[in-house]
């Protein structure tokens, strides 16, 4: 059986802890460093913190936070929001980020990501890739900053994949706080064009839909958001994992 990881994704936006549905109207679910103390005690894989609002005002990164942070989490941490420059990479990573996750960079100077990958290794880099599907059917790429891409997704694929990073975290904006399951078309879509590991985001609202994506296809790794921090749809906050031996499917 190939073991596949499962990570909760906490938004953090003014230090708050926050939950958003299509990447809108961000809900307030608590403090996140109580958040991340309840997920030491609990079987998680990896912790995926995104700071929503760095990239869309283009503010500074907030490496008291971070530091906080990363002090307190006894797991793998990937951090993502307002990274600029490689001197963001190297300063993140000395505070013990194992993993940098880019958005908006990617559109405003790739040539630093690169960089970045050839100083600490594609492992230590993830590309996070936001899809939506138009009226026509289509896919298309955008940014947290609300830049949209002018090329065909295949294209911008191809250059991400050029960059030499280690993998793309995929979030389906139609689905993102949604409960409705992940976009497995979109997953499959994507898959086909790349050759390194794929974070399905955005959708998850049960068990079944994570044995779906790990199990049903070979995406390598999931994240959860609102099925991590509520009881379940349109209930209270209650911060949860799920355990393991409810997930893994015996091949």
């Amino acid at each position: 059986m190939v073991f596949k990881r499962i990570m909760p994704c906490l938004l953090i936006k003014n230090k708050r802890l926050v939950k958003t549905k299509k990447f809108k109207n961000p809900s307030y679910i608590g403090d996140p460093i109580n958040a991340l103390k309840i997920y030491n005690e609990k079987e998680v894989d990896e912790l995926v913190l995104l700071d929503i609002n760095a990239s869309k005002s283009n503010s500074n990164i907030n490496f008291e936070l971070i530091t906080d942070f990363a002090a307190e989490c006894f797991m793998p941490l990937a951090y993502g929001g307002g990274v600029k420059t490689l001197s963001d990479f190297k300063k993140l990573y000395r505070l013990g980020i194992e993993k940098v996750i880019v958005n908006t960079l990617i559109f405003d100077d790739s040539e630093v990501i690169k960089a970045a990958v050839h100083n600490y290794g594609s492992q230590s880099v993830i590309v996070s890739i936001d899809v939506t599907k138009n009226k026509n059917g289509k896919y298309e790429i955008h940014s947290h900053s609300k830049r949209k891409n002018r090329k065909p997704i295949e294209d911008f694929i191809k250059h991400t994949l050029s960059l030499g990073i280690g993998e793309i975290m995929l979030t389906s904006i139609d689905r993102e706080g949604t409960w409705r399951g992940y976009d497995l078309e979109l997953l499959d879509y994507v898959n086909k064009l790349v050759d390194i590991p794929l974070i399905a985001n955005g959708g998850c609202g049960n068990i079944n839909d994570l044995k779906n994506v790990l199990y049903g296809t070979n995406i390598q790794a999931a994240a959860i958001g609102s099925m991590a921090v509520y009881q379940k749809k349109d209930t209270g906050v209650l911060i949860k994992f799920p355990k393991r031996e409810q997930i893994i499917v015996n091949e």
